[in-house]
């Protein structure tokens, strides 16, 4: 049902104008105590509050409708970096580490992403397919709606053109709105000769080729891609019409956000280590800082500094992070969770951080994670009547109600929430 009203919310709509929200402004949820929002095929038409008046109800009459009971109302997550696409598993490594054995200890044996890319080089396209399907699936209940999903375990051409097709035809058969990004620079494979100019001269453009203007990411890090061979690679993606993206300073600060700025990035991500001087050249920039503490829950109990990066002025979004190794989880009200407790982000700035913010990394602000008339209808009611609970209870059930582009693709009901045929 793409048509539909739900009715007796409080609904956090994120109202305002489509720029990336910055400081005080990522408190703002826009809040109608108690309203109602009309959707018809699968667009938002009708967003107010109170109850639908005479003249709304003989006009909608025939329409199904969904009693909230106070319950709050708010757009659908945006995880705006994942590596949901991946084959085999981690969990030899999961042990090492339980021993102590360090994340880059392990990449430096050959584990890590490479024990990835070894098993998503040995997979098939449908069955890569197959495995983003379900992830997409435990993502949906938990409320995201919208998955940026990353290559990055192929580390050749032939097997990035394989990941990207895999999400590609992944998007063809899920209600969620699906981005690639060729994140061919995730590791160095010390197998291939010359590999950074094989990426570059070689990979790069066949992606392209087949994706035109697709995001190209970089993973910048000790013993991964150094800052000389991501700016040439990324001047290269641009060269190219390829929006650029950066991961930097997750475990050492080695002067890449400042580059990556200056090369006009759409997002920086991750940002555990970086400095105050790096951070006020962000702020004062067009550049999203993108935080992903389940990363630092999962690996070193290490976490961007979100209260700080939001107080210098830095527009803020949150994403799960979502992969085989270091970010082993699909929730992103987990996300949010350890955005409030271990990075300083009041529960308001992390709503706004994995809904609008995000929707802004991936250039989809005008789409999703606001409820504004005229915006396709990604929704979720949460089964609490106070926004605060998502920050507050931890690896809780997901949403009771969840639509993408107005249908209802997930449906809980506990005796309360009614669901009636007309108004």
């Amino acid at each position: 049902m793409s048509t539909f009203i739900i009715v007796h919310a409080r609904i956090l709509t994120l109202a305002g104008d489509s720029a990336p929200r910055r400081k005080e402004a990522m408190n703002e949820l826009g809040v109608i105590e108690n309203g109602f929002v009309s959707v018809r095929d699968g667009i938002i038409e009708h967003v107010a509050s109170g109850d639908p008046d005479e003249e709304f109800i003989n006009t909608h009459n025939d329409v199904p409708v969904v009693d909230a009971n106070g319950r709050v109302l708010l757009p659908a997550f945006v995880d705006c970096h994942t590596h949901t696409c991946w084959a085999g598993n981690r969990l030899e490594e999961f042990e090492l580490s339980l021993q102590g054995v360090s994340y880059l200890d392990i990449l430096k044996r050959g584990g890590g992403i490479m024990s990835t890319v070894r098993a998503v080089r040995e997979s098939s396209q449908e069955d890569l397919c197959l495995d983003v399907l379900g992830r997409l699936g435990l993502m949906a209940s938990q409320g995201t709606t919208t998955v940026e999903i990353k290559s990055g375990y192929g580390l050749t051409t032939e097997s990035e053109l394989k990941m990207l097709r895999s999400i590609h035809d992944a998007s063809q058969d899920v209600p969620q709105f699906i981005v690639g990004t060729f994140l061919g620079a995730h590791a160095i494979d010390s197998e291939q000769e010359n590999f950074t100019d094989i990426v570059i001269h070689e990979s790069l453009p066949a992606v392209v080729q087949e994706f035109p203007k697709i995001t190209c990411d970089a993973y910048c890090e000790q013993g991964a891609w150094s800052v000389d061979n991501t700016t040439r690679l990324f001047e290269k993606a641009l060269d190219l019409g390829c929006p650029i993206r950066a991961h930097v300073d997750q475990f050492n600060s080695l002067g890449m956000l400042t580059k990556a700025v200056e090369l006009g990035a759409v997002s920086v991500d991750h940002l555990e280590c970086s400095s105050d001087e790096e951070l006020k050249v962000l702020a004062a920039s067009d550049t999203i800082a993108v935080l992903l503490p389940v990363s630092g829950f999962c690996l070193n109990d290490v976490y961007a500094r979100g209260r700080e990066i939001i107080d210098f002025g830095c527009p803020v979004a949150i994403a799960t992070n979502y992969n085989p190794g270091s970010a082993t989880s699909p929730s992103m009200p987990f996300a949010i969770s350890l955005a409030c407790r271990k990075l300083g982000l009041t529960t308001a700035e992390a709503i706004t951080a994995a809904t609008h913010n995000a929707a802004c990394v991936l250039h989809l602000q005008n789409k999703v994670g606001r409820i504004e008339v005229g915006m396709q209808a990604d929704l979720q009611l949460l089964d609490c009547e106070d926004e605060r609970d998502l920050a507050w209870h931890v690896a809780a059930g997901g949403p009771l109600l969840v639509s993408i582009k107005g249908d209802i693709v997930h449906l809980l009901t506990d005796g309360e929430m009614e669901t009636e045929d007309e108004v």
